[in-house]
């Protein structure tokens, strides 16, 4: 069950890095694909989602542009179809609007062999609105990863970390390989506890009030090693940072940018993309991205079918195969993905985000939602109980 554990310390996240964007000077680059947005003047009181109401949430989440900077691009010019399919049993389609009613879900939207067998909205979401990603952007850095390895600007995920980020040199990331930073396994000592004050991703903001722009690297560098890299799972916040980092520094471009030519792009996204930045200027790899439930959907069958030619072949097998496992629960840990039971994988976010995918049976189950609580309490596991129902009954 690791995989639902760590979902409180990612909250801390949310608290943390998103308050940044709305700090980010408007010196990110403006090109036709990426365009810098700055919200109204708030509050920065009212800026920690965390401690949103619920009602605040339902209003928020589908606007965050509203609330923190961050690039916005475009749709893409030729949107991928998504035809209508056989639709679900009947049973199965009301089991599904009862746990969308009973959890605060905003949509859920299923696809079999690309072709949508249920879409239903609540909260008066509709096709047409955006909401936001949290950690499911994490999936998204990912495949901006292999999208760098396939076009050469990143050579090896066995190169060091340091070659792509030189301000890490001397420090514990010292020999760490772009694929132990990928799988959480790097071996360099770090606290997620949002509860401590005094934990590493508690002091994420004490960074960034203090070093701004260079906050990333002047936090990461400074913490000390505990295992050898590769011989220790730890999840780490400002690992995901890095890898964005990373990516930009070898692409030489934000990964909202890259994002329109490698997955916006190809994957036939229907709606714009709108992506959060910290002080940098630079998209946060780690969160805070706001798309439409259809391309939520897009991107969960753009993975299924390999990623176009955009990512290296067998790319998407490995990213979310078990790099990691969490005992014998069936749950691990890839690159940026989570790893489930009998052969499923997903991405997930705080409060009710998540695509997770069943490969045997080309099924993609995208789901947004307002659940009660950052670690989705019992939701979590509910929706993937339902998915795998779903999956199960598609011919």
């Amino acid at each position: 069950m690791g995989v639902f554990r760590v979902a409180v310390s990612r909250a801390a996240l949310a608290v943390l890095l998103v308050a940044t964007g709305a700090q980010a000077e408007e010196h990110g680059p403006a090109t036709p694909d990426a365009r810098m947005t700055q919200p109204p003047a708030r509050d920065p009181a009212d800026l920690a989602v965390l401690f949103w109401s619920d009602a605040q949430r339902a209003e928020r989440f589908r606007a965050m542009e509203q609330w923190f900077a961050g690039h916005e691009v475009a749709a893409a010019a030729t949107p991928r179809a998504l035809p209508q399919g056989a639709p679900l049993p009947d049973a199965l389609r009301a089991e599904i609007s009862a746990l969308i009613k009973a959890t605060d879900t905003a949509g859920v939207m299923v696809l079999a062999d690309g072709k949508v067998v249920h879409e239903e909205y609540g909260l008066g979401m509709g096709p047409q609105d955006r909401w936001t990603s949290f950690s499911v952007a994490k999936s998204f850095t990912s495949t901006l990863l292999g999208a760098a390895v396939k076009d050469g600007h990143i050579a090896s995920l066995d190169d060091p970390v340091t070659k792509y980020i030189p301000g890490l040199a001397g420090s514990a990331y010292e020999g760490v390989t772009v694929r132990q930073l990928a799988t959480m396994t790097s071996g360099v000592k770090w606290n997620e506890d949002y509860t401590d004050p005094n934990s590493d991703v508690a002091q994420m903001n004490r960074f960034v009030v203090e070093y701004g722009p260079e906050a990333i690297v002047a936090q990461m560098k400074a913490l000390p090693r505990e295992a050898e890299p590769g011989k220790k799972w730890v999840y780490k916040t400002g690992e995901t940072n890095l890898i964005g980092l990373l990516v930009e520094n070898a692409v030489g471009k934000p990964l909202a940018e890259y994002a329109k030519a490698k997955i916006v792009d190809p994957a036939g996204f229907a709606g714009d993309l709108f992506w959060m930045v910290d002080p940098r200027g630079g998209n946060i790899g780690g969160c805070c991205l706001s798309i439409r439930l259809a391309d939520y959907a897009r991107m969960g069958q753009f993975a299924l079918e390999g990623g176009k030619g955009v990512v290296p072949n067998g790319w998407f097998a490995e990213a979310t195969d078990s790099a990691v496992d969490f005992g014998d629960s069936g749950f691990g840990y890839g690159y940026q993905w989570w790893t489930y039971p009998q052969g499923t994988y997903g991405a997930q976010g705080i409060f009710g985000q998540g695509i997770t995918l069943f490969p045997d049976k080309q099924v993609v189950v995208a789901y947004i939602g307002n659940w009660a609580t950052a670690s989705g309490g019992p939701e979590r596991g509910q929706m993937l109980d339902l998915s795998r129902k779903i999956a199960a009954a598609v011919k």
